[in-house]
């Protein structure tokens, strides 16, 4: 306790003498920013040549136009329909916060019509601080590292992951303290517009999903008049806090797992896990409690996997409903083969860290600094409790993710998430499934009413969290005329369309190939959209 009480001091002591997040209030009007200019070259990439890459400098601190300055990677896929045609740029982001746009632009663009992509740039960028932008901000290159504690608090972990937590928030506080302030979705949006101008257009097209939805619209309430068209999927409410987000995350991904529970049991002659959904669920906890006494070999990636590794490969089902072939296939290789080769690939398609620590400094400096955190530890382990005992597939495991919020240094009050109103803006799209596990449906309910004009497309279930882009005709179709020609679906009730969910997967059994696990081989999931998304 003396080292995690010395742990906060450091981080308090850091915080305050640099917090201070500017209110979005008190900043300049909107005016020149300053921003670089864009010389946009190929990007060299052999799948698609007409992709052209650029960097783009922007402030720092939009207080100091003319201070510090960072950069943007941007890449662009042009519009080739005749230039009478063209609608303008349509920016993208998927999430995170922080995750790459950098592969939007050609797959969304070659998941509609031609005859409508051909007509917009579609313009894809890493967020400040993240991924190829400048600089990229690593805390600590080794925090996702596998073997790491336990999630459970029952196991006596807690304060090996308070440690952790207090030592990660002050070791970005102390290398990043003159960057970590300037990273709020305000932020980034001011980051978007400053985009807009160095593509010299008057307005912008764009498409965010999960964190995304909360960019777009922070963006349309700082700039209104640049908006021509807006599309949000997959929807964190605007007016929800951060913690509070996550407690309704730790609900959704209970009944995703349920489902997936219930959906193994139905194919019990492919897995052999059990008939009923109960059954099902026993022989996960079975396996990990097994890991807890044997950790198995996480390679090619380092390290073993633990329970919390194997906790980290199982909550991806409740992005991405493709992935429960492989997920039950784990536990069935497990259990009846005593082979553990589909767990170490399942793993590192899902789960084994990169590199450094990834986008999660930019996740922190959105999320801990946007809202006031509770800072005292009885209460998050009374609270998180209750939440457990409806919801014990994910919620300690999310509660330790984001327990470096309990010793930020840059909490603030709310001037990161402004009020949304949806004043000057045109009519949005919104696109929410109710039973997204990563944005519940209220969030989607909460946009709605926030945006006056606004159309909500539901589809009734889950299947994937950013439900466009997926096959699913009805969806889709209502994004494309939308693109086409600014077309909304005309239902009149508060839902203006209804949409079914995907049929679930076939059930099968994921047999290794012999080559799967060779030694610097890198597996990824087959959806680029299967990793983003707010955690």
């Amino acid at each position: 306790m003396r080292r995690l009480r010395a742990l906060m001091a450091s981080a308090a002591a850091i915080g305050g003498v640099l917090a201070g997040v500017t209110p979005a209030a008190s900043l300049p009007a909107p005016g020149n920013t300053g921003q670089g200019k864009l010389t946009w070259s190929s990007c060299n990439d052999a799948a698609t040549p007409a992709l052209q890459c650029a960097m783009l400098d922007v402030p720092l601190d939009y207080a100091h136009p003319n201070g510090t300055r960072i950069k943007l990677k941007l890449n662009r896929l042009p519009a080739t329909a005749p230039r009478s045609k063209q609608q303008g740029p349509i920016l993208l982001n998927p999430g995170g916060p922080g995750d790459s746009g950098l592969w939007m632009p050609a797959y969304i663009s070659g998941k509609i019509p031609q005859d409508v992509a051909s007509t917009y740039d579609w313009i894809g960028f890493d967020p400040r601080g993240t991924n190829a932008s400048e600089p990229h901000v690593t805390c600590d290159a080794h925090y996702f590292d596998a073997e790491r504690p336990d999630y459970q608090v029952s196991k006596g972990t807690s304060q090996a992951w308070l440690e952790k937590s207090a030592k990660y928030a002050a070791d970005c506080a102390a290398h990043w303290s003159w960057f970590l302030p300037h990273m709020t979705t305000v932020d980034n949006a001011r980051d978007m517009d400053s985009i807009r101008r160095a593509l010299g257009t008057q307005k912008i097209n764009f498409y965010g999903g999960s964190w995304g939805t909360s960019l777009g619209s922070t963006y349309g309430q700082l700039f209104p008049s640049h908006v021509r068209r807006m599309v949000l999927d997959s929807i964190v409410g605007p007016t929800i806090s951060w913690y509070d987000h996550n407690i309704l995350q730790d609900k959704e991904h209970q009944r995703r797992f349920d489902a997936f529970a219930a959906w193994t049991a139905k194919a019990d002659s492919v897995y052999h896990l059990g008939t009923d959904a109960a059954t099902v669920k026993q022989k996960y906890y079975q396996v990990e409690d097994a890991l807890r006494t044997a950790p198995v070999a996480a390679a090619p990636a380092p390290g073993r996997i633990g329970p919390a590794e194997f906790e980290d490969t199982f909550y991806g089902g409740g992005y991405n409903f493709l992935r429960w072939p492989r997920m039950a296939t784990v536990l069935s290789a497990y259990l009846t083969r005593h082979d553990t080769r589909p767990l170490a690939i399942a793993y590192n398609s899902y789960a084994a860290p990169g590199a450094d620590d990834g986008t999660f400094p930019a996740y922190n400096a959105v999320q801990c600094t946007e809202n006031n955190w509770p800072r005292d530890w009885e209460f998050w382990k009374k609270d998180q409790a209750e939440v457990d005992a409806v919801a014990p597939f994910y919620t300690y495991n999310n509660m330790w993710y984001n327990a470096a919020c309990m010793f930020w240094p840059y909490q603030g009050d709310r001037a990161g998430r402004l009020k949304i109103t949806g004043k000057g803006l045109p009519p949005v799209l919104l696109f929410q499934a109710t039973e997204d596990a990563a944005t519940p449906y209220e969030g989607g309910v909460a946009m709605h009413k926030a945006l006056p004009g606004s159309k909500l497309v539901v589809q009734n279930g889950g299947s994937f969290h950013e439900i466009l882009f997926h096959g699913n005709a009805c969806l889709d179709d209502a994004f494309t005329a939308y693109l086409r020609d600014g077309s909304l679906p005309s239902g009149k009730g508060f839902v203006a369309r209804t949409c079914a969910p995907e049929p679930d997967p076939a059930p099968v059994y994921v047999t290794p190939s012999p080559t799967s696990l060779t030694a610097g081989t890198t597996l990824a999931p087959t959806d680029p959209q299967a990793v983003h998304g707010v955690r």
